[in-house]
């Protein structure tokens, strides 16, 4: 049991009357801040609105577009705009004078920087251009990579900085602005985006957006498919492929609860409908939370609702991440600490404690596991605030930002109890909300308005934020429900051949199975060859257990033909990069490095840039 702080009757008093005050809003204009992941000098000249008029052309794979910028007061002689392999046809005015801009010299992370020279008092300019067909952000998936394989499939990937890769923004996360767009598509599919969408095919083909909350560029997102809507509840709904679309109404059936149960914890959800689309088996994450629609991989779609926990992190990111933003990609783990965090409370109120600290658990383990990892190779890596100077952003999605952010949050909530905690939290998102933020400020606020000297000697804040590994106070997840996995796991290394019986199995969720798996990731050959027959695991249609499985047997020298057939088809149909990696890497453990890059080379062109990148690294480090 955690130690007890008995505080002075003072004190008392003064830490009730700080739990019944706001916390104290962003004053300064943080979006001005200095960003090294974007050419833009918001400074001297910053955005503030986007009208986008586009076509989508997918014979050539191109997005045919002007993007018209309304800029905020106070611009100066220049406003500078990412790109990245955009071709510029042209620049005016709102009065149509052509206006002079060059680009810089092209960086292959970066992109170039698109410099415009602005007369005095120009506050709106047009930007005439066409998207790459190689652009990084767009996946152009053919018919038959969808589920329907009748028509194609348009959906964009944002985050972290490839919205310039297919419209000319100032792409950080510390610069907001509102948009609308038309957007004209084959009369056969629906479009939507990261705005007010629309439930039906328009036999136009072309679609008005509008998105009146201000949002950073990472979070701008548009799909364009043979797509079918569903309601789940009166202010959440699934767009998917109309072989799917009742799968996932089912799947996402709590949708609704969940929604309700964020609002009861941190306040009002404030983007309007909260809806979730299936996205085509290539996209490389489990989910992207884009505001208003959520983009989902299918392979959540388990038949027994229990991945839902994945549309519980991306709702709870309407709050922590679209609501109140970290400033630039180094605070990354103020989206993501905070929404594991988020997605944890929701998941309990929704099914309750128990099936929560599984959750929490198992992220407790994986998170351990990357630590380790870290620490031999790259030790500043561990820290919340990190430093990604001249690296693409995306080496900053780890473990590391989510669950140590997670467990920090959790160790704060512990340390002051929980109401204190909620209270501080709901006037937090309140207060800030629309705004951005950066780790020093955030921790000025707990300071100021939560933690009292005593307790930040406690917590050891300076510690979990600024330093390496995983502090020594951190929590462990009590998850009572894997005592029996556990067990049975241990009886079988024991005997060999000793399963639980059916009766036992039989409820299990999938983050029991998985569970169970990791208790035997060492296990031999023999055992593993056992385990199939009882359960099988080579057969399962569940991605998660799936891939666990695989892990398992592609690390072994001998690897059944069974086994073999299912990694190529799961990696050539699956492209989220949660799999591919460690599947690829159990394969080079294995000493499966030629299969492995046989399988990639059919499969690589059916993924997306984010996940070609890594693996690109991955196999070419193994030469």
């Amino acid at each position: 049991m955690r130690k007890a702080w008995i505080l002075g009757v003072a004190v008392l008093a003064a830490t009730a009357c700080k739990q019944g005050e706001e916390a104290e809003k962003v004053t300064e204009d943080m979006s001005v801040l200095s960003d090294m992941h974007s050419y833009s000098k918001p400074e001297q000249a910053k955005v503030e609105h986007l009208d986008w008029k586009a076509e989508v052309d997918f014979n050539e794979k191109v997005i045919y577009a002007t993007a018209t910028w309304t800029l905020a007061d106070g611009a100066k002689d220049r406003v500078i705009f990412d790109t990245h392999d955009l071709n510029i046809e042209s620049v005016v005015d709102e009065a149509g004078n052509n206006l002079v801009f060059d680009l810089s010299e092209r960086d292959e992370t970066f992109g170039q920087a698109l410099s415009i020279e602005l007369p005095e008092n120009t506050r709106q300019i047009s930007i005439k251009y066409v998207t790459s067909a190689t652009a990084k952000a767009l996946q152009w998936t053919a018919p038959e990579q969808t589920e329907d394989k009748i028509h194609p499939f348009l959906y964009t990937q944002s985050q972290a900085i490839l919205a310039r890769t297919w419209i000319p923004c100032q792409d950080s996360p510390g610069i907001r602005f509102t948009y609308k767009a038309e957007v004209k598509v084959d009369p056969a599919l629906l479009a939507l985006m990261s705005a007010s969408n629309p439930q039906s095919i328009n036999p136009e083909g072309v679609y008005q957006f509008d998105m009146p909350q201000p949002i950073p560029s990472y979070l701008l997102a548009l799909a364009v498919g043979d797509l079918y809507f569903k309601p789940v509840g009166p202010k959440t709904g699934v767009y998917a492929e109309g072989s799917v679309v009742d799968t996932a109404a089912y799947e996402f059936a709590d949708m609704q609860k969940m929604l309700e149960a964020a609002e009861a914890l941190y306040g009002e959800y404030q983007w309007g409908r909260y809806d979730l689309i299936v996205l085509p088996p290539s996209f490389p994450f489990g989910g992207m939370e884009n505001p208003r629609l959520t983009f989902a991989t299918p392979t959540i779609l388990a038949g027994d609702r229990s991945l839902g926990s994945l549309v519980a992190h991306e709702l709870a990111h309407s709050w922590s991440g679209n609501l109140v933003t970290n400033a630039t990609w180094n605070d990354f783990w103020l989206n993501e600490g905070f929404t594991v965090y988020f997605e944890h409370r929701i998941m309990e109120a929704v099914y309750g404690r128990d099936y929560s600290e599984m959750l929490a658990s198992l992220g407790h383990e994986g998170l351990l596991t990357e630590i380790d990892d870290f620490m031999s190779e790259n030790p500043d890596d561990t820290k919340l605030k990190i430093d990604l100077t001249g690296r693409n952003p995306d080496d900053g999605v780890t473990a590391i930002a989510y669950d140590k952010g997670y467990h920090f949050l959790r160790l704060i909530e512990e340390t002051v109890g929980r109401e204190r905690f909620d209270l501080f939290l709901k006037s937090y998102f309140s207060s800030n909300a629309f705004q951005v933020m950066d780790t020093e400020r955030f921790l000025g606020l707990l300071r100021k308005n939560l933690v009292s000297p005593e307790e930040e000697a406690q917590i050891g804040i300076e510690e979990w934020v600024y330093g390496t590994g995983l502090p020594s106070n951190a929590p462990v997840p009590d998850a009572s429900r894997f005592i029996a996995v556990d067990a049975a796991a241990q009886s079988f290394l024991d005997a060999a051949k000793l399963l639980p019986p059916a009766e036992q199995t039989e409820g299990w969720s999938t983050h029991e199975w998985l569970r169970f798996l990791a208790k035997l990731s060492e296990a031999d050959v023999e055992r593993l060859k056992i385990l199939d027959q009882q359960y099988a695991f080579t057969e399962s249609n569940n991605s998660e257990v799936v891939a666990a499985w695989l892990g398992m047997n592609l690390k072994q020298t001998e690897v059944s033909t069974a086994v073999d057939k299912k990694a190529e088809e799961f990696l050539v149909r699956v492209g989220r990069r949660k799999f591919l990696t460690p599947t690829y890497k159990a394969m080079i453990e294995g000493g499966h490095i030629d299969r492995a890059r046989e399988i990639y080379s059919k499969a690589r062109s059916g993924y997306h840039a984010v996940a070609r990148e890594t693996l690109d690294k991955l196999l070419e480090s193994e030469a």
